[in-house]
């Protein structure tokens, strides 16, 4: 799970799917030097987006990338 905190250059080290998910929100700067140490949270702001929805949509990115336990159902 990310937070508001954690930088652009953190989030597409953690997981590079994340960018596409920026880019239709209208990140399409995310390969700029300046954007890698640019919170979550201060990339919305400058962006006119609402942080809390962005990472509502990052970390259900997230948590549906992570590899699950093989459960039989």
């Amino acid at each position: 799970m990310v937070s508001k905190d954690i930088t652009i250059g953190e989030l597409l080290s953690l997981d590079m799917g994340c960018a596409p998910i920026l880019m239709s929100a209208g990140m399409h700067c995310i390969g700029c030097p300046a954007s890698q140490m640019e919170t979550i949270e201060e990339a919305a702001f400058v962006h006119g987006l609402d942080p809390d929805e962005l990472l509502e949509e990052l970390n259900a990115y997230l948590d549906g990338a992570k590899p699950e336990d093989d459960e039989e159902k």
